[in-house]
């Protein structure tokens, strides 16, 4: 049985509600816990976390178009999930906000978005 509010799915939410909790999970790790590496790639994992985020928000919502509307708010919802995954971390040992983390959160949503804008523009 499909539950709807307002014409949407509940279920096509559970894969973006259940990545927000990765996230989280993720920024729950103590800094001492973290793996380190030759190469920073932090920068690339919050590029993928938060474009991962915002194709599963645009599945969620199920439009078929991108519109400009729709992008803005879901990069805005991205955003936002970003500064308080930010502030999420001060609460963690060894972990601190970082602005560019969150900017990073930020372009990886935008990139997605533009991308899966493109793509379902050309679609017939």
């Amino acid at each position: 049985m499909r539950t709807t509010i307002r014409g949407y799915t509940l279920m096509r939410w559970l894969p973006a509600v259940a990545w927000l909790a990765v996230i989280f999970a993720f920024s729950s790790i103590p800094g001492d816990s973290l793996p380190s590496t030759t190469i920073d790639l932090t920068s690339v994992a919050h590029v993928a976390e938060y474009a991962i985020l915002a194709t599963l928000l645009v599945f969620a919502v199920g439009g078929r178009r991108v519109t400009i509307a729709l992008a803005l708010a879901l990069l805005l919802a991205c955003s936002l999930y970003g500064v308080t995954d930010e502030f999420h971390q001060s609460f963690v040992p060894g972990r601190t906000p970082d602005p560019i983390d969150w900017a990073m959160d930020t372009a990886g949503a935008a990139a997605a978005i533009g991308v899966l804008a493109v793509v379902r523009k050309r679609r017939p």
